[in-house]
């Protein structure tokens, strides 16, 4: 079943269970999804993929937690916990987060695979690191892992 026939069904089983939050978190996806697929009809394809999928889900996960920053920030705790909640629902669309461990232990297999030695070198780190790990981690916390491993 792909993603798009999945928040479809997600949005009926929310109207009937009157779930307000979940319904409105669940159509933001399907109106990003139909946006995307129109873009791209626009170059010969008809349906996402599965990474395409994957990068509007991680994008809107980014912009809830940049959300949640802000509205703490600001002291805005019931906006904040609001955020919180439609983050929770596409969590649940999303593959499970890696562990800081986890996400460590495939850091320095790739700092050892392109032989990286000092913080000029983070590039190349970065880029193969975030292939392996694309919305398995938060790009932030990959970026400051590594950034920590090439000065030390």
């Amino acid at each position: 079943m792909s993603l798009k026939d999945r928040i479809s069904e997600e949005i009926k089983v929310a109207m009937k269970a009157k779930d307000k939050v979940r319904l409105e978190t669940v159509r933001s996806i399907k109106k990003v999804i139909l946006e995307k697929e129109s873009t791209l009809r626009a170059q010969g394809q008809e349906t996402l993929t599965e990474s395409q999928e994957l990068e509007v889900l991680t994008q809107l996960a980014k912009q809830r937690r940049d959300s949640i920053e802000q509205y703490r920030k600001a002291g805005r705790e019931d906006l904040a916990e609001q955020e919180s909640q439609e983050l929770a629902i596409l969590e649940e669309y999303l593959p499970k987060q890696l562990s800081d461990q986890e996400v460590a232990a495939i850091i320095d297999e790739v700092i050892a695979a392109v032989g990286a030695t000092s913080a000029k070198d983070m590039g190349k780190v970065m880029g193969a690191v975030m292939q392996q790990l694309k919305g398995r981690a938060d790009g932030q916390k990959i970026q400051a892992m590594v950034k920590a491993k090439l000065s030390s």
